[in-house]
């Protein structure tokens, strides 16, 4: 008996290798060097330097309230930090602390929550190499946390720092305020400073 063919092939590509010629591709396709690329890598906060701040600044804060009367001073370092008790019922550094607006916590915890969706956001384009950025976002994410339970919780954000000299006093602020500002000073050391003289790959 004559041996029976296959008039459409498809014994033969069922045979063939994946790739081979005519056959389908793979579904990931590689790249000039014959590797498969992958996904870049996303790169994630540092959550427990932000936990450990939002700690140590609530830790802090229970302790002035419950060792230092409102609006006492004590010297810390006599002609340059006192401990304070304050309360700052604006943003940091007792930005619009002074101001008369109705429902004043509301516009500020607002202002608060804004902050934190703009540290999401960046969060989620940094790359694993931009340690500083990480680190500052991190830092800038606890404090923003430490301050917004207060503003939740009493409706003011409590500071006990009092820097001065001679007469010049600076704003009054707490352990996430400081986190806040140094945590942007490492943001901006990295865009200004890391990114402009990182090496490039050619």
């Amino acid at each position: 008996m004559p041996e029976s063919t296959d008039p459409t092939g498809l014994a033969a590509r069922a045979a063939a290798p994946a790739g081979a010629g005519g056959s389908p591709q793979a579904a990931t396709s590689p790249d000039a060097s014959g590797d498969t690329p992958a996904a870049a890598p996303r790169a994630g906060l540092f959550w427990w330097l932000s936990l450990l701040i939002i700690g140590v600044d609530q830790l802090a804060k229970a302790w002035v309230r419950s060792t230092v009367s409102l609006f006492e001073s004590r010297p810390l370092i006599p002609g340059l930090v006192d401990l304070a008790h304050v309360r700052n019922e604006g943003v940091a550094f007792g930005l619009f602390n002074s101001s008369e607006l109705q429902h004043k916590w509301v516009f500020t915890t607002a202002l608060a929550l804004a902050a934190l969706a703009g540290v999401t956001y960046y969060a989620r384009q940094m790359r694993p190499d931009e340690r500083f950025a990480r680190v500052g976002l991190s830092m800038i994410l606890g404090g923003a946390l430490g301050n917004l339970i207060d503003r939740v919780r009493s409706g003011y954000v409590l500071d006990f720092i009092d820097v001065y000299w001679r007469g010049w006093h600076f704003w009054a602020f707490n352990v996430a305020d400081a986190c806040i500002s140094i945590g942007a000073i490492f943001v901006f050391a990295e865009l200004l400073l890391v990114k402009p003289h990182a090496s490039h790959s050619v």
